[in-house]
């Protein structure tokens, strides 16, 4: 009796110590898996990008001959089967999680006439036109069946969306994920890319006050992906044909495909970017940080100013011009002639120099982009009320006009006599001489 009371507290004591084992696997999974859903979805992206509209520049590129990316299955292959079967269960369920809405395919198929409103090509896919169920006008930009990368572009693209916010940010209305088809839809940017204005012939040229708005739109975009996204983002594709535009000009950042969130593994595998705005220090270390968009935002700033396309010689053009000015004063000759001289010269200095400070080869001597906005937001005070002040002088009464350059003598009878009598003594005197 005494033996099979032993063996009954012996096999109790088994299975407790069993459950509570299965108890802590089962919490550190469960761990494992929630951090592996917030962090493992800023994955690397195939390098060619669109804008939403047309006529953006599709010039992105992977600047390495290596294939094997930092999500690559060939990296994976000392995966244990649990993390595989994380990593399967989170790629399905990562577009679930996001807050985004959900279409069918055959309503898109539907709201773009079958496809055939098309706005945009470029290696991701193509970009339709199209008309939702609610009226709303949307951009649809849907995924090449062949593309490996461009699935990871788009979780990363859903996910950072589903979450950031802003003004200055293009917003991601929704997305369909059905039958192996991946599609982004965009709110519809009526005015298209900003590389569009700065180079097709389909549009007026950008007046200089627009440049200098669109510039303050897309610092505080990234202001915003910098400071206030929790955790920080950083844009790693920053150029001309990733800025779209609405109806009133007003600049939004787009296509967050490449994007990284600042808590993942800085370290790229692979170069990914553009060329002519990548960040030199980013191809030597292979390490990107928030200077490298501080980097490419210069860049978009030269590009704003002289209307040259920096895959065709435009920091080459820079450095020549700063050799003069000494980064400073004097940047009038690299101003793009489609401005016909339409500029307020200290306002093209001031912009020039800080473009100037973002692209210095130190990240440490680099500004911020809060640095940045504060810059620029002054620069565009000093304008209105400088403006303001005209107005008011173009308004006023000849009187208050005469008032404000030269107040005249105001003369009373007194005076007026008293001034006679000084008049007559001055011509006394002058006699006598």
């Amino acid at each position: 009796m005494k033996g099979e009371s032993s063996g009954l507290i012996i096999g109790i004591s088994i299975g407790v110590v069993i459950g509570v084992l299965l108890a802590i696997l089962a919490f550190f999974g469960f761990r494992y898996h929630r951090k592996r859903s917030q962090i493992g979805n800023s994955s690397s992206r195939r390098a060619a990008t669109i804008p939403i509209r047309e006529n953006g520049g599709d010039a992105s590129t992977i600047m390495s001959d290596s294939t094997i990316g930092p999500d690559s299955p060939m990296k994976s292959g000392g995966r244990n089967g649990i993390s595989f079967w994380l990593e399967t269960f989170k790629k399905s369920n990562v577009v679930s999680v996001s807050g985004i809405p959900e279409y069918s395919y055959k309503d898109l198929q539907k709201a773009t006439s079958n496809f055939t409103t098309v706005i945009g090509q470029g290696a991701f896919g193509s970009v339709y036109k199209a008309q939702m169920l609610t009226g709303e006008t949307v951009a649809v930009k849907v995924l090449a069946t062949d593309s490996k990368q461009g699935e990871k572009e788009f979780q990363t693209e859903v996910m950072l969306l589903g979450r950031l916010h802003h003004r200055n940010l293009v917003n991601l209305v929704g997305y369909c994920s059905e039958k192996g088809r991946h599609i982004l839809i965009y709110v519809y940017m009526t005015k298209g890319s900003l590389s569009s204005h700065l180079y097709s012939e389909n549009h007026e040229p950008l007046k200089w006050d627009v440049r200098i708005n669109i510039a303050l739109d897309v610092a505080r975009g990234l202001e915003y992906l910098h400071d206030g996204a929790v955790p920080p983002v950083i844009h790693r594709d920053i150029k001309s044909s990733n800025i779209l535009l609405d109806h009133s000009m007003r600049a939004r950042v787009a296509d967050f495909g490449l994007s990284r969130e600042e808590m993942v593994d800085k370290h790229a595998a692979n170069i990914r970017g553009t060329f002519g705005y990548l960040d030199p220090e980013y191809i030597s270390t292979r390490t990107f940080t928030k200077k490298s968009d501080v980097y490419s935002y210069g860049v978009l700033l030269f590009e704003l100013i002289a209307g040259r396309n920096p895959q065709q010689g435009l920091m080459e053009y820079v450095e020549l011009a700063a050799m003069n000015t000494e980064g400073k004063v004097g940047w009038e000759e690299i101003v793009d002639s489609h401005l016909e001289g339409k500029f307020e010269m200290q306002e093209l200095n001031e912009v020039a120099a800080l473009a100037y400070k973002c692209i210095q080869r130190l990240p440490r001597k680099r500004p911020s982009m809060r640095d940045i906005v504060q810059v620029l937001s002054r620069i565009l005070k000093v304008r209105h009320n400088r403006k303001h002040q005209l107005r008011k002088f173009l308004s006023a009464t000849p009187e208050e006009v005469s008032i404000d350059i030269e107040l005249p003598e105001i003369r009373t009878p007194t005076s007026e006599r008293q001034h006679q009598r000084e008049e007559s003594m001055d011509s006394t005197d002058t006699c006598e001489v």
